[in-house]
């Protein structure tokens, strides 16, 4: 008997979370252990195609105005139908907009087995934190994607005994590169300047959060450039902050040294060429980016926070420093920038890392292992529930036949 699962996802955009819930339906549908289902709330994003490549069936999408309003009931009931329909068995929300629709239409369609996800450490208002303690109640287990957000989990109330931890897995196929692309050609795809000379400092993060901190990454840019002229500064991703960022770049007089690629689908051909890449975030999860950056052999400057000490082997694979800190930002990239044989030890150190530690190998064998005991547990109380129930039959027939 395969069992029915559902991965509930917010949209296809290419967002961190969103890859990862994408990829663990990949890996789970490849695996053929399980019918494997998707429902977003948001049926847009340039990751859609690679779930329609699965040929999964109708993906249904249920967008939401509010929590509060009609529209948010009248969704509610359909997806709760669509569950019952297809016999979902499981499902596993991703953020806290899914966790909170998933988790209440599962209850109400009896869903056996309820999985909510926290992946981020970001700070909520009370009015959010209330509503999302609800969701936590409904669910059988929290999914944290790292140590730090579990602790916050455990401290917000929900009991340590239905938290796990669950890190991200990468595709290292998907770093995979054209070894046969000379590095000019590569650089003049992403209109960047070309010269055996230049140093590239790539950052990967969404332009929507003001949390990934990108000037902090801008003032670090305008210290290493001071000490290594010929450092070129990437920034990749969307979001309305780019223009606010380029503005700020020309105030710090770096106009001529920082790039724009915007959307980025080409993740490993701009690694590729990249010396050094950074994080600057005040807050994350697990970052994929820093994931990304290991995978593709490049040295890591992060933050320290979320879950990045729990990728990052401080002086092995890169260098933590605190959240804001542009000073010692930059003194650590400058470090890098001029010792390249060092970046290049780190960076195949990081790599060998991912292969070993965080791998979709290893992602897939986390979920089958949570998934079947889940299951199983359930199946188990439900015989049990059961039994009892033909238990009281039968002392009722023979009351009756007494």
């Amino acid at each position: 008997m395969r069992y029915g699962v559902l991965q509930l996802i917010d949209s296809f955009n290419q967002g961190g979370t969103e890859r990862q819930a994408v990829q663990l339906a990949r890996l789970l549908h490849e695996s053929g252990r399980y019918r494997v289902h998707v429902a977003s709330l948001s049926d847009s994003g340039v990751l859609r195609a690679e779930i329609e490549r699965l040929e999964l069936g109708r993906i249904p999408s249920y967008p939401l105005t509010s929590f509060y309003d009609r529209r948010f009931l009248m969704q509610l009931r359909r997806f709760a139908r669509y569950l019952r329909e297809q016999n979902i068995a499981l499902i596993h929300t991703h953020d806290f907009y899914t966790n909170i629709f998933g988790m209440a239409a599962a209850a109400l369609a009896r869903v056996p087995v309820r999985i909510a996800s926290r992946r981020e450490t970001a700070v909520r208002s009370a009015k959010q934190r209330g509503v999302e303690r609800i969701a936590y109640r409904l669910a059988q287990t929290v999914v944290a994607n790292c140590e730090e957000v579990r602790r916050q989990l455990i401290a917000e109330g929900v009991p340590a005994s239905k938290v796990v931890t669950f890190h991200n897995g990468l595709d290292l196929e998907r770093l995979a590169i054209n070894s046969d692309r000379k590095r000019d050609e590569v650089l003049a795809s992403f209109n960047l300047p070309r010269g055996e000379e230049r140093r590239f400092v790539t950052i990967v993060a969404n332009l929507r959060l003001t949390l990934k901190d990108h000037p902090t990454f801008l003032r670090a840019a305008q210290r290493v450039h001071a000490a290594v002229p010929e450092a070129v500064f990437v920034l990749a991703g969307e979001g309305e902050l780019i223009e606010p960022m380029r503005a700020l770049a020309a105030e710090l007089g770096l106009e001529r040294a920082v790039f724009f690629t915007g959307p980025c689908a080409r993740v490993a051909e701009l690694l590729s060429v990249s010396d050094v890449c950074v994080l600057s975030s005040r807050a994350e999860g697990f970052s994929n980016s820093i994931l990304e950056y290991m995978a593709a052999a490049r040295p890591v400057v992060a933050t320290d926070v979320g879950g990045a000490c729990e990728a990052i082997t401080e002086g092995e694979t890169g260098y933590l420093v605190s959240a804001g800190d542009d000073e010692k930002m930059a003194e650590r990239i400058i470090s890098l920038l001029r010792e390249p044989e060092r970046a290049r030890a780190m960076g195949e150190r990081g790599r060998q890392r991912i292969a070993r530690e965080f791998s979709c190998e290893a992602q897939l064998k986390r979920a089958e292992a949570l998934y079947d005991r889940l299951l199983a547990s359930r199946a188990s109380s439900q015989i049990k529930q059961n039994f009892q129930s033909l238990n009281r039959d039968d002392a009722a027939r023979e009351s009756v036949r007494r």
